[in-house]
């Protein structure tokens, strides 16, 4: 099983961006994180973060081509307003995805409150902080297995 983790913008700025929302962990501990959880659980991910659309975008084609199972996506900022990165999402119906965030949006402001991405998506991780990642990819391969 194949799984792709994508971070959208400033999720690379993990522990030097608003530390008490985001926490003090790194980016780097982030990824370390979710590889070990791969390879407890067995299977192969790929991690990938982009402060550019364009560049996640191309990452969910590149996807559909390398037939990834599933996708984990937190797209930071772009969750609000995205309707490119939502359609990219929407055009890859087969695979399996779950929008997650690591503070809980909906305690936060308003215009955190509404996603236009996560109606594409097969499911929501919010306020769970990077932890969220880690059940992220059980709930994903859950998922896939029941495809």
């Amino acid at each position: 099983m194949k799984l792709l983790v994508l971070n959208g913008p400033n999720i690379n700025f993990l522990g030097i961006r608003e530390k008490g929302i985001y926490g003090n962990d790194n980016y780097e501990t982030l990824v370390s994180m979710i590889e070990a959880k791969a390879k407890e659980l067995g299977i192969e991910v790929e991690v990938f973060q982009s402060n550019h659309e364009g560049a996640i975008i191309d990452k969910i084609q590149e996807a559909y081509y390398e037939k990834v199972d599933g996708i984990l996506i937190n797209p930071g900022a772009f969750t609000h307003y995205s309707y490119a990165i939502r359609d990219a999402l929407a055009s890859v119906a087969d695979i399996k995805k779950i929008e997650l965030h690591i503070s809980n949006v909906h305690k936060r402001e308003d215009f955190r409150h509404t996603s236009v991405t996560v109606p594409v998506c097969d499911g929501q991780i919010v306020g769970l902080g990077l932890k969220g990642y880690l059940y992220g990819l059980e709930a994903l391969m859950d998922m896939v297995n029941k495809k």
